[in-house]
C-alpha cells in the first residue's frame, strides 16, 4: 500500500473520479468497543458482554458500534491519502451510509475510497469521497456511503 499524496486543490482535482486506494487492516478488539462503549454511553449487551453475546447473539461474538466504525474513518482514511500545505480540514457530511453486516470482535477492516468530486468554493476543496469498509475474509462489506471534507488549503 502506498499513501497518495497531496498538496494542493490542483493536485487534488487530478484525482476525480479515480480510486484512491486501500488502508491497512485494523483490527477491532474487545477493549477498543468497551472504551467507545464508555465514551459514548452505550452499554448494550450485545456489545460489552462476551459470554452473553456468544451464548445468545445471532453473531455468536461480541459486535462493534456501528459508529466505532464509522469513527474510524480518519485514522483509516489518512493511510490512504495524505493532504499537505492544510490549514484545516473539517468533516462536512456524510450521506446514505449503509451498515450492510455487523463487525464481530477480532475483526480485521479496512478503508476503501474513491474520489467522486472535488468542487473548489473560493479556493477551499469540497472533496466527495466513496467509502467502503471491507471486513477480512467477509462477502458484504461493513459500510459502504460517502463522506464529504473540507480542505482548507495554505
Amino acid at each position: 500500500m502506498s499513501t497518495v499524496i497531496i498538496n494542493s486543490l490542483k493536485e487534488l482535482e487530478q484525482y476525480e473520479g479515480q480510486e484512491l486506494g486501500v488502508s491497512e487492516y485494523h483490527t477491532i478488539t474487545q477493549e477498543q468497543i468497551n472504551q467507545f462503549a464508555a465514551a459514548t454511553l452505550d452499554f448494550q449487551w450485545i456489545h460489552t458482554e462476551p459470554e452473553k453475546a456468544r451464548a445468545e447473539s445471532p453473531f455468536g461474538a461480541t459486535i462493534a458500534h456501528g459508529y466505532l466504525t464509522v469513527s474510524l474513518l480518519p485514522y483509516l482514511w489518512t493511510q490512504i491519502v495524505q493532504i499537505e500545505n492544510l490549514k484545516m480540514q473539517v468533516n462536512y457530511e456524510i450521506e446514505s451510509l449503509r451498515f450492510n453486516q455487523a463487525v464481530t470482535v477480532n475483526s480485521e477492516v479496512r478503508l476503501r475510497a474513491k474520489l467522486l468530486t472535488v468542487k473548489d468554493l473560493r479556493g477551499i476543496a469540497k472533496a466527495r469521497i466513496e467509502v467502503t469498509m471491507e471486513v477480512k475474509d467477509a462477502r458484504k462489506p461493513a459500510y459502504s456511503g460517502v463522506i464529504t471534507f473540507l480542505y482548507h488549503f495554505l
